[in-house]
């Protein structure tokens, strides 16, 4: 009886071991409408950032994100607002600096990826941020298109930028590929830093292919390869910006406010405001 009892909790201390690695997020209690003038989305948040999430739960309470614009939106990529500068700009403002004083440290989870509807924190880039850390009010909602598997291959590419420029360096400069390494020196002769710059980020040598293949790096997993290719989203973001929340319900008002017509400065032309409440506890 006492081995029968050991060996059952083993299998389910196992098997809960397992669920845990199969789930890539869990929701919180709170549902979160978001009103637009194009419809209305419901909106879950993750349990996993609970920096993030919590952030924005506390916004969404203080009425922060009542009247702001959708400020920047980008078709077939994903619609932008908490800019609390827009709520009462003019027409012709140019919006995306405006927050709230801090930043949140990041929170990546590699399971929980930018499928269309993800909710993501917006951010400054990697010059002045390197820690990847999320602005504290502004967020985008993931629209992002399909994926083959070669567009799916050059966005890993982009996901592991750094990845891919050391071993160019490395490859090129270290006298691994003779080929390489006189195609960046002719460039770094003629004044072509822009071009060498733009060239490490690439993998085309293939000595450098085989040194990423056997290099620990960002990879999609099968479920999120079907996802890209099928519902589709913006996969050169994973592992760069952390996505705290889900569009359960409402994702065609995704595509309607993508679909607005925009400026230089991808602001659109008439305002699109939100309203953001909890709707349930």
């Amino acid at each position: 009886m006492k081995i029968t009892l050991l060996r059952t909790l083993i299998i389910m201390g196992l098997l809960g071991l397992f669920s845990c690695n199969l789930i890539a997020q869990t929701y919180g209690k709170e549902t979160i409408l978001i009103s637009t003038p194009y419809g209305n989305m419901k909106l879950k948040l993750f349990n996993e950032t609970p920096l993030h999430s919590n952030n924005f739960l506390k916004l969404v309470k203080q009425g922060f994100y009542d009247s702001l614009l959708f400020h920047r939106v980008i078709n077939n990529f994903m619609i932008q607002g908490g800019d609390p500068d827009s709520k009462r700009c003019n027409d012709t403002a140019v919006l995306g600096n405006g927050d709230v004083g801090y930043w949140i440290p990041a929170e990546f989870n590699p399971k929980i990826y930018h499928k269309k509807g993800m909710l993501a924190a917006a951010r400054e880039g990697d010059d002045v941020n390197p820690a990847k850390e999320s602005s504290g009010s502004q967020f985008y909602i993931v629209m992002g298109k399909t994926y083959d598997s070669i567009a799916l291959k050059k966005a890993e590419i982009r996901v592991n930028k750094a990845v891919v420029n050391k071993i160019n360096y490395n490859v090129g400069f270290g006298g691994k590929s003779p080929e390489l390494k006189k195609y960046y020196m002719r460039l770094y002769s003629q004044g072509k830093n822009d071009s060498i710059n733009y060239l490490v980020r690439q993998l085309t040598d293939p000595i450098s292919i085989a040194e990423y293949n056997k290099t620990p790096h960002y990879t999609y997993s099968p479920e999120q390869k079907k996802t890209y290719a099928t519902l589709g989203g913006t996969p050169h973001l994973d592992n760069n910006y952390t996505i705290f929340g889900e569009i359960i319900e409402g994702l065609e008002v995704i595509d309607k406010i993508a679909a607005a017509k925009t400026d230089k400065n991808d602001r659109p032309k008439e305002n699109i405001r939100m309203k953001i409440t909890v709707i349930t506890n």
